[in-house]
Parts: structure tokens; C-alpha cells; sequence
């Protein structure tokens, strides 16, 4: 009678658990995401289907007993039921795991929830190695709102893909998401749709398991081809510091979501184009782009870094001369004072990635006797593709090179930052739907100083 008590007793427990488990999951909405990590800090983001406590418990992965440390918070309704969680005094160089607990219930998830500090590698040793995944053009269909016809997004899938790389950093090149007509002029709509993408159940390993960071193009910006003039250009700020968790979003006077983020011997430089940005059908030569506040911030941060490698990234191309429309080479003035100055004050290392073309490239811009300008443009991740190109003049576009176009299938990127000291190299890589390598090509660091 004993035994088969203990073993009904058992029977409840393990359905208790389990309840208690499904009740944690329930509560979830999306992430948990990291965010932006250093050396002594991390930054992770949650977001729940309602206000609730939450509890995060951390500790050292490497050793047995290693001390339990941990963070309480609430999400809040005010913040669309998210939380940004920073955590300090962390030891460099150090992989933490972590779990949640949603109002007292354990968050099970199915992967492994862990991040690791930045190391002290500074006067110590080479810099160390890691790997860079990006992307842009993320469209989830939702028919209730999508155009009548085929659907435009071709599903999440390849967002897997990008975590079987096991990347070190995902960086998220714009339209990251597809704000439709009712959302453009409704905050509550906006807010939806970041949620309806982040929520997308292949997104969330993904989200935990690299640093994710990100800028901004026009589709999660406004309507198509929006710039400064876009009436809720504030609202749509504030919810996209709401979902992410860069590092910086401008700086004092000047809005954006433009910041800068070392990692390792890296330097980021996220630009906005299009907060500040004219419109594309303005009658005048000296219209802006960047403007002139994030310009000179740009200009400045390229002369202040000390990184090997400086990659700019912009939700537009950059350097196609091809590209007349929307892209910084459309605006002449902004184009030719940013390439004057990188041929005047010899900055080495820098390197452009871009997206929202629907389509993948790699481009070079010969400079006489400067080293070459290359413009990593990765896109699309899972909205449909520009498989017509080979149609348009741009199909033989001199400034590609060889080998480098993918048009008739969704892609994602990556960069593998190798090597020892003074011979750091990137390897680019572009990787179909199916996880198939599609082409690469290497820059060393002396390929880029002149």
C-alpha cells in the first residue's frame, strides 16, 4: 500500500512539475534575448504575455557549487510587458548560465540559456577570434493584413540555420520587420507588430544565443521609403528601444538609433538612415542623409577607434553606383564628404554592411592609391527575394565581385574574424535557406590600409 501510495505521490509531482513548467512558458512572449555584453556587464531582455515578477538566477559554468547570484524585476504594462535587465561586476572572460522564473514558476526552455564576458585580451595576447552572423529583410506574413496573392514572407526557417553557426554576434541590418498600412500612424499597432515578429517561435534560440544588436531601415522605421518627415518618428524610436538592447541609441542632442559597440578588436558603428534622413524625391544636391549631427559623430568615432577593423552598417547601400535611389551614393554630398574624409585622414579597416535590397552582394570601390572600399550587402532573410535583377542593368554591376551575387534565394551572412596579431582577416561568407554555403571571400587587415 506504502509503495503504491509513493508512487501516486510521485505521479502528482511529476504532473505538478510539469503544470508548473507548461505555466512558466505560458507567461512567456518572447526571449529571453541578449543584448549588448562587456567585459564586466551583460544585458539581457525578456518580454511576458502579461506583468509579472520575474527572478533571474546566474552562475559561473565553469566548476561545481559555483556561487548562485541573481536579479528580481517586474516586467511592466508600460513597456509592452518587457524588461531590460543589466547585469554588473561580472568577471571577464567568464560564460555565465542563467535561468527565469516567471511569478515563482521555472522558465523551461529547450536550449541552453548562457552568455559569455568579453575577455581582457588588451597588452595580454591576441585578439580572439569569433564570428559575426547578419542579415536583413525579416517578413512574417500575416494574412489578416498582408496583400491579396502569394505571400511575401517564405518563412522563418532560415533563422535556425543562422543558430546552427553558432554566431558570437547577430546583427539585424534593418526591416527587421514589416509594419503594414493600419500600423503606420497607430503606436498600439506598432508595438504589435515588433511583437508579433519577436515572438516568432524559430527567432528564439537565436535571440539567446548570440549578442543580438540591430539598426533600423524603412519597414520598421514607417511606411516604404519614410525618412524625417514621417509624422510618428518618435513613437517609432521609442519601440525600437523597447525591443532591443543596443549599447546606445544617438547622443545628447541629436536623436537616432546610431551608437557605436567594440568587441574584441572590432569596432560597430550602427547608423540611422532615416530618422535624419530627406526625402528621396528632394530637388537638392546638399540634402541629408545621415545629417550633419551623425555624420560628424561618424567621422569622428572612424579617427577616435583604434579597432583593426571599423564596420559601418546601414540600412541602405552605400558605396553602389549603380543604386540611385535609395542609398548614400543617391545623396551626393553626404557620399563624397564621407569618402574625402576617409581618403584624407587615412583610417584603415573600414568596411560597409548593408541591407534592404532583397538580394546579396559583396562590392569593391577602387580608390586610386587608397585601399578598396568593400560593402557587404546581405538580404533577405525571409521576405521574397529580387530574383528579376538579372533582368536590370545592375545584373553586371562592375563594382561586384565575382561570384558574389545571390538573387532566387533568402540569405543570411557571416564574418569570421581570424588570426594573429597584424594578420587579423575577416572571411565573408553568404549561406542560402538551407544552410548551404554559397560563396566566400577573405579581406585581410592589410588589405585595407594604404
Amino acid at each position: 500500500m506504502r509503495k503504491k501510495l509513493a508512487s501516486l505521490f510521485t505521479l502528482l509531482l511529476v504532473i505538478t512539475l510539469s503544470m508548473q513548467a507548461q505555466t512558466g512558458v505560458s507567461l512567456l512572449e518572447a526571449g529571453p534575448m541578449l543584448g549588448h555584453v562587456e567585459m564586466q556587464e551583460a544585458n539581457l531582455w525578456i518580454q511576458t504575455t502579461k506583468p509579472v515578477p520575474f527572478e533571474l538566477r546566474f552562475w559561473k559554468k565553469s566548476g561545481n557549487g559555483s556561487t548562485r547570484y541573481s536579479y528580481s524585476g517586474t516586467t511592466k504594462a508600460g513597456e509592452s510587458n518587457t524588461a531590460h535587465i543589466k547585469l554588473s561586476d561580472l568577471d571577464y572572460g567568464t560564460t555565465y548560465q542563467y535561468e527565469f522564473y516567471l511569478d515563482g514558476q521555472k522558465l523551461e526552455l529547450p536550449y541552453q540559456t548562457e552568455f559569455t564576458t568579453q575577455q581582457l585580451w588588451q597588452w595580454r595576447r591576441d585578439a580572439p577570434d569569433f564570428t559575426i552572423a547578419l542579415g536583413s529583410c525579416l517578413y512574417i506574413n500575416d494574412s489578416q493584413y498582408d496583400r491579396p496573392g502569394d505571400p511575401y514572407g517564405q518563412g522563418a526557417d532560415i533563422l535556425t540555420k543562422i543558430s546552427e553557426q553558432n554566431p558570437d554576434l547577430m546583427l539585424w541590418l534593418g526591416d527587421n520587420l514589416y509594419y503594414r498600412e493600419p500600423d503606420f500612424y497607430s503606436e498600439s499597432r506598432m508595438d504589435y507588430r515588433y511583437k508579433d515578429a519577436r515572438n516568432t517561435p524559430q527567432m528564439q534560440e537565436l535571440l539567446a544565443q548570440a549578442v543580438n544588436l540591430a539598426i533600423w531601415d524603412d519597414h520598421d522605421y514607417g511606411p516604404n521609403n519614410s525618412d524625417r518627415s514621417y509624422r510618428m518618428k518618435q513613437a517609432s524610436l521609442d519601440i525600437f528601444k523597447r525591443y532591443w538592447a543596443n549599447p546606445g541609441y544617438g547622443i545628447a542632442g541629436t536623436d537616432g538609433v546610431f551608437t557605436r559597440y567594440k568587441y574584441n578588436d572590432v569596432e560597430f558603428f550602427f547608423m540611422d538612415d532615416r530618422y535624419h534622413r530627406a526625402p528621396d524625391d528632394l530637388e537638392k544636391q546638399d540634402r541629408d542623409f545621415f545629417g550633419p549631427e551623425q555624420l560628424q559623430w561618424l567621422k569622428d568615432g572612424l579617427v577616435n577607434s583604434n579597432a583593426t577593423f571599423k564596420l559601418v552598417m546601414v540600412g541602405n547601400q552605400v558605396t553602389n553606383k549603380m543604386n540611385d535611389e535609395e542609398s548614400l551614393y543617391a545623396y551626393h554630398k553626404e557620399y563624397n564628404e564621407l569618402m574625402s574624409y576617409l581618403d584624407e585622414q587615412d583610417i584603415p579597416g573600414v568596411v560597409f554592411l548593408s541591407g534592404d535590397r532583397h538580394f546579396t552582394e559583396l562590392l569593391k570601390t577602387n580608390r586610386g592609391n587608397d585601399y578598396p572600399i568593400y560593402e557587404f550587402t546581405s538580404s533577405p532573410l525571409s521576405s521574397s527575394s529580387y530574383s528579376s535583377i538579372d533582368e536590370s542593368e545592375e545584373y553586371d554591376n562592375p563594382q561586384r565581385v565575382d561570384g558574389t551575387l545571390v538573387y532566387k534565394d533568402q540569405n543570411f551572412g557571416m564574418i569570421r574574424v581570424t588570426g594573429k596579431r597584424n594578420h587579423r582577416k575577416l572571411i565573408l561568407q553568404t549561406y542560402d535557406s538551407k544552410g548551404k554555403k554559397r560563396w566566400e571571400y577573405t579581406i585581410s587587415e592589410n588589405d585595407l590600409k594604404d
